[in-house]
């Protein structure tokens, strides 16, 4: 049995994780989901405010795919992006948009200049005990905070079924992982917000091998040794031509949003 991780050695895994996006940052561009157009609706709706004209910070941007849908949306958004890769391939995506370099525990941005913070796939990269009061510094009176996250439909028998796989492979449980991302308590145990909680449903058909390019830009297999990525990889290719004998494959999404107004 392997002995259970050091805390210091898994701030070291989740550090190297989080690192692991810069020499992938093309594959994540190229192949990660997007959001449904609902997801911007139903923030509107939650804070109470359009956001065309709205003054945006988008922590932990990486390549732009968030940013650039609160851009053509109409906000008034500036990307922060701690990572070089992400940054690179966000400047050569969106050179329009401006950007500075970041992350949410120590935010490069003045007090109370912001209308909506938001984090697309971010927060759990940051410290909350760091991050939630450098929100509430940078937010302006009655602003909002925006979490959220693509999360796998695990009621779809094979989304299950193969995050079955994926969590054999890692030795982890993804259902009991998904709840755990749903608990508003875990986004700041500090106590200060109160987060309002959302669950919308979307889905997109992309080729199988697309299909597996945005299984490998998360950060589990990206730090995964080569040889037992692809093993994985072309084993699970082979789950997926049963469901999908025509190589199309319905990817399915429950996005968890959490959004919290400065008190």
């Amino acid at each position: 049995m392997t002995a259970p991780a050091s805390p210091a050695q898994g701030a070291a895994d989740h550090a190297a994780r989080a690192r692991s996006f810069d020499a992938a940052a093309a594959q994540y561009a190229a192949h990660r989901p997007s959001y449904p157009a609902a997801l911007l609706d139903t923030i509107e709706d939650l804070t109470g405010r359009p956001l065309t004209g709205t003054r945006v910070a988008d922590i932990g941007a990486g390549t732009g795919i968030s940013t650039a849908l609160l851009h053509e949306r109409g906000a008034r958004v500036l990307a922060v992006e701690p990572g070089d890769g992400m940054a690179a391939q966000f400047r050569a995506g969106h050179p329009g948009i401006p950007l500075v370099r970041g992350d949410g525990n120590a935010l490069p941005l003045a007090d109370d200049s912001t209308d909506l913070l938001t984090y697309a796939q971010a927060w759990h990269w940051t410290d909350p005990h760091s991050s939630v009061p450098e929100a509430l510094r940078v937010l302006r009176p009655g602003g909002a905070l925006a979490l959220w996250w693509n999360t796998n439909a695990l009621d779809i028998d094979w989304i299950a079924e193969a995050a079955r796989r994926a969590g054999r492979f890692f030795g982890i449980d993804i259902p009991a992982e998904k709840q755990r991302a749903a608990r508003t308590e875990l986004a700041d145990p500090t106590g200060r917000l109160d987060f309002t909680r959302r669950e919308l449903r979307w889905s997109r058909r992309i080729p199988v091998d697309a299909h597996l390019a945005n299984i490998g830009s998360h950060s589990f297999f990206l730090v995964c040794p080569e040889d037992r990525r692809t093993a994985f990889f072309t084993q699970e290719r082979d789950h997926l031509l049963e469901v999908f004998p025509d190589g199309i494959v319905e990817e399915t999404y429950d996005v968890l949003l959490l959004v919290a107004t400065k008190p």
